[in-house]
């Protein structure tokens, strides 16, 4: 993960958020919420939203700055 990427993930419990290289910011009792809560601090960061499943598996992602990938299209 790129530094200053916003990551939603699942950990003890409870979704979380954070930013690349810090400590987690914030709890939420659902996985929507979580994002919801972060999906605009990542569009005004320009920059990737990573929302991990359960397992911690990646389920989606959200680029809202330069696109990191090398893709035509």
């Amino acid at each position: 993960m790129p530094e200053g990427d916003v990551e939603t993930y699942f950990a003890d419990d409870m979704w979380s958020n954070r930013i690349e290289g810090h400590e987690k910011v914030g709890n939420y009792q659902t996985k929507d919420r979580a994002i919801e809560a972060w999906r605009d601090l990542a569009r005004e960061r320009g920059v990737e939203h990573i929302i991990r499943n359960q397992d911690g598996t990646i389920g989606e992602r959200s680029t809202y700055g330069r696109d990191p990938r090398d893709v035509k299209g």
